[in-house]
């Protein structure tokens, strides 16, 4: 991405030095089904932690500086297309952090909880992207941040408490059924809030493969198949990697949020 003088925006909490984080055995103790889940809405299972302090590194400042400035991006975008928009905080740590959804675990990996509006994320979660699901670059990093501001865009416009209540009441299949219909949709705003990106010319040659590339790798089908030998479509919860690049690819045609709406729709 060409991000070099864009703003970076002022609603990133960095906790990773902060003595938050823990040791679990390194990387790869997680596992493909627990990837599976890194865009969901609302994680609690983790593991008791050990906890542990690192210090901030120019490495670290350098992730945190691109975090900020694609952040910046996604709020100069939403504020323009939803009237009254209120901007998420991002909030970096290592390994484990609190949060209004409960107690945050990298193992989960990046996710938005609407209890505090706030997206968490372990920058660790991007060496997983590269190295076992096979979506490298820096775009497919910033598709990752702009799918969980598409969580919050739902939070903003209602979407997300209603599809939330109705999950109450409903079984485990329907449940499954909706939680596909609001990652879809999320996938959509990441390919809205691209559209204006390259609109503004922050996108260079490579990046639109690099975020069609993530969004297949995330796919239920392609997780299950690589973790499983085997798919159970009654239990996705975010869809196949065919949908989800699809709707990533809507929301980057129209950049029209309109036309988002994966709720009235028997076409997922």
């Amino acid at each position: 991405m060409l991000l070099e003088g864009s703003r970076e925006s002022s609603n990133v909490e960095d906790r990773r030095g902060s003595g938050g984080g823990v040791v679990r055995g390194g990387l790869g103790t997680l596992v493909l089904a627990l990837v599976a889940m890194y865009f969901g809405v609302d994680p609690r299972a983790v593991i008791p932690p050990t906890t542990t302090s690192k210090p901030i590194t120019a490495q670290d400042n350098q992730e945190k500086q691109f975090v900020s400035k694609v952040l910046a991006s996604t709020e100069d975008v939403w504020r323009k297309l939803v009237p009254g928009y209120s901007d998420p905080h991002l909030v970096l740590f290592r390994g484990a952090t609190e949060s209004a959804c409960g107690r945050a675990s990298a193992s989960v990996g990046p996710f938005y909880c609407g209890e505090d509006r706030k997206v968490y994320i372990d920058l660790d979660f991007y060496k997983e992207l590269t190295e076992r699901i096979g979506a490298p670059g820096d775009f497919a990093e910033a598709y990752v941040i702009a799918h969980e501001v598409g969580h919050h865009v739902q939070n903003e416009l209602g979407t997300l408490q209603k599809v939330h209540s109705l999950m109450q009441r409903a079984g485990a299949t329907q449940k499954n059924q909706m939680s596909v219909r609001l990652e879809l949709q999320a996938d959509f705003y990441a390919g809205v809030w691209a559209h204006y990106a390259r609109e503004k010319n922050l996108l260079e040659m490579g990046d639109l493969e690099e975020g069609l590339q993530a969004a297949s790798a995330v796919g239920d089908d392609k997780l299950q198949k690589e973790g499983q030998g085997y798919v159970v479509p009654d239990s996705f919860t975010h869809g196949t990697s065919e949908q989800r690049v699809r709707w990533f690819k809507k929301g980057l045609e129209s950049g029209d949020p309109a036309q988002g709406d994966t709720f009235n729709t028997n076409n997922l």
